[in-house]
């Protein structure tokens, strides 16, 4: 059975432990934009503890009562978020275990010049499969459908919506100073584990 996901950014780590377990991924096209959602915001471990990386986006519909689609959305660009972003990652990660060994790949998406967000959050996706060597397809909605056939784990975007889970801590880079946060950014255990992340999740 197809499992059925909106694109979120760098996803957390709940959302990639069903990513793993899942027979085919669906992206859902057609949803709403929601603010304070993962569909533009991820959660890292800095050493003031868990830190926003939220990518600013162009609202024109301020003012119209006609909800956008996320696959309708376009980059704020005008913020540099991208060269904040990989500062904030560099910060927190650059001396953790396997921040070196994705290094090279990770650049590749702060270096490229996005349109839409939905782009980006594909992107994110095509990265750590890859870099946890599981398979990249994917297939696309072309209609929303409330009551799906598929494994609905479309509200894993709402940060309000997470499921309850018991999880096992791993070392995280200032867990001595802040304790384990748990259900970060995927980036946040693959940076400590490297191929043992999957073997985590």
């Amino acid at each position: 059975m197809s499992s059925l996901f909106i694109p979120s950014y760098f996803g957390s780590i709940y959302e990639y432990s069903e990513i793993l377990k899942s027979e085919a991924i669906v992206f859902e096209m057609e949803d709403n934009f929601q603010k304070q959602s993962y569909r533009n915001r991820c959660y890292i471990f800095n050493s003031n503890g868990k830190q926003l990386l939220n990518i600013p986006v162009k609202d024109k519909n301020k003012g119209n009562s006609q909800r956008k689609k996320t696959k309708d959305l376009l980059v704020d660009n005008d913020s540099n978020w991208q060269d904040n972003h990989l500062k904030s990652l560099q910060t927190a990660y650059r001396t953790s275990p396997f921040y070196e060994f994705y290094e090279d790949d990770l650049l590749k998406i702060f270096n490229k010049k996005y349109s839409y967000l939905q782009d980006v959050n594909i992107d994110t996706y095509l990265f750590i499969t890859d870099a946890l060597q599981i398979s990249q397809q994917y297939s696309k909605t072309e209609e929303y459908i409330v009551n799906t056939s598929n494994k609905d784990f479309r509200e894993f975007s709402n940060i309000k919506k997470q499921p309850t889970k018991t999880v096992n801590p791993y070392i995280q880079m200032f867990d001595e100073k802040h304790g384990f946060i748990a259900n970060l950014s995927i980036l946040d255990l693959l940076f400590m584990e490297g191929p043992n992340t999957i073997s985590y999740l």
